[in-house]
């Protein structure tokens, strides 16, 4: 054919689906193929189709399916034709009218540097040991292994979170007590679902506070009650006068201030789950992160019976590994399985790959040299903010992944957001994680998922967009 556009495989390209019940002749289920292909932009506007001599030729049917299916589309506007010329496409999604379109979201700055917090550094995630973990287990799991999994996980995978736990977080565990989950907000779904068939409607939140632990709570039926924090941690003497019968507190680092609970708030805490006959959630997210001294114990073992702890290894290794775990009470067992009937555990194979990552000492190994890592890291920060943004004041206990940068009360914080996100640069304010926004103005910073040599430009950037939003903020 003289034109090159009709040089296509048409019978490929046009789908003439078989009629339905019998009722769609032919020459309309052509037209219907060529009007969709016209439409999803497979058929450009000024294509030319082929004669109709050909195209039929082609899908083995009569040239009246063709000629027929051609005047119907030239009626509705799809297809043109003139005398001496082919026959050819007349209309484009662009020149269909803008309602029937849906309208793409305005491109967004490409992140340049990520100073948002809650990554690990997934640039040192170990590939090469994680594979080989994969490979091991894929090699020697038997075969009633790869069968129907188990919803509160592998035994394996329990027995050995189990041990870890005691060893290092001085837990009281044991493999009965523990459910391997998806992660932290998985196992919390669990628990509250659980405190909900026990009885338990009210649910106290620490204030500021992880926004996603308050919607596992909601999304489980229970009232949220948020309750203060302040540089000891949760105030238990405010939550004493909720009439929740549960909360969940970072006992070991608070996110996001950075606080420790006190060792006095602790027994406190302890104390108030046994006289309101409630329960404790420990949400033990990044307590291996510590870099003063050795981390604090976990306090499920003040009480196992009623302290829940929970944890993952998506500040560990990373998130998208989906891999977790929820220690609860033995009284609490019959109530989480029946309160979660469908709940399903991580695949199997990569349960048992974590376990042997676990066993071998590599997770030990990569701990050692993130808590390195993250410490240098942390201090660079700081003396960077310090050099670099002076009106500003970092808090928080030297743990984790994150810091706070308070800055003067007039700091439009929310503006220096908006003015790093359009040059690359990935912050958050510290309102984001308040149910109501207030006076004092600060940044929540994280320095997992960034580079020694990205530190000094990120906060470059930070202090041009703080200066932009005050500018904004006389000009305004």
């Amino acid at each position: 054919m003289a034109d090159s556009q009709t040089n296509l495989a048409w019978a490929t390209l046009l789908d003439v689906s078989p009629p339905e019940r019998g009722r769609r002749r032919l020459h309309d289920r052509l037209a219907h193929a060529l009007r969709t292909s016209i439409r999803d932009g497979r058929l450009a506007e000024g294509a030319a189709v082929p004669p109709s001599r050909a195209l039929a030729e082609e899908l083995g049917c009569s040239r009246w399916v063709v000629t027929e299916a051609y005047g119907q589309l030239i009626a509705e506007g799809y297809l043109s034709a003139r005398v001496g010329s082919a026959t050819r496409v007349s209309w484009s999604p662009e020149t269909a009218p803008q309602h029937s379109r849906v309208r793409p979201a305005p491109a967004r700055a490409p992140v340049r540097y990520d100073l948002a917090p809650g990554l690990p550094d997934l640039r040192a995630f170990p590939r090469r040991r994680w594979a080989d973990a994969v490979r091991t287990v894929t090699g020697s799991a038997v075969h009633y292994d790869l069968g129907l999994p188990d919803p509160t996980g592998h035994v394996v995978l329990r027995t050995t979170v189990a041990q870890y736990l005691r060893r290092s977080r001085g837990a009281d565990t044991h493999t009965e007590s523990v459910s391997v989950c998806a992660g932290v907000t998985d196992g919390l779904v669990r628990a509250c679902r659980a405190l909900r068939a026990e009885g338990i409607a009210d649910l106290a939140v620490e204030e500021p506070g992880w926004g996603r632990l308050r919607t596992a709570a909601t999304s489980a039926g229970l009232r949220v009650h948020p309750v203060p924090v302040d540089h000891d941690g949760l105030r238990v003497d405010d939550l004493a006068r909720t009439p929740a019968r549960a909360v969940v507190v970072g006992a070991a680092h608070q996110f996001p201030t950075g606080t420790v609970l006190s060792p006095a708030r602790r027994a406190r805490l302890v104390r108030w789950a046994r006289e309101v006959d409630g329960f404790v959630i420990e949400d033990d997210y990044d307590a291996e992160f510590r870099y003063d001294h050795h981390p604090v114990a976990v306090m499920q073992g003040m009480d196992p019976s009623r302290v829940l702890l929970l944890g993952s290894v998506s500040k560990t290794l990373s998130p998208a590994l989906g891999l977790g775990w929820l220690v609860a009470p033995a009284a609490m067992t019959a109530a989480l399985r029946a309160a979660n009937p469908v709940a399903t555990a991580p695949p199997v194979l990569d349960q048992l790959a974590l376990a042997t990552f676990i066993d071998r000492g590599w997770y030990d190994a990569h701990l050692r040299a993130s808590r390195r890592r993250f410490r240098s890291r942390r201090d660079l920060l700081v003396r960077t903010l310090c050099a670099q943004v002076p009106q500003g004041r970092v808090s928080g206990t030297a743990a984790g992944l994150h810091i706070v940068l308070h800055l003067p009360d007039v700091t439009d914080t929310r503006e220096a957001v908006r003015s790093a996100t359009a040059v690359g640069l990935r912050l958050a304010d510290l309102d984001d994680y308040r149910t109501e926004p207030s006076e004092k103005r600060a940044l929540v910073l994280g320095y997992g998922n960034i580079s020694d040599t990205e530190i000094p430009p990120a906060v470059a950037l930070l202090g041009e967009a703080l200066r932009s939003a005050a500018g904004k903020r006389v000009s305004g």
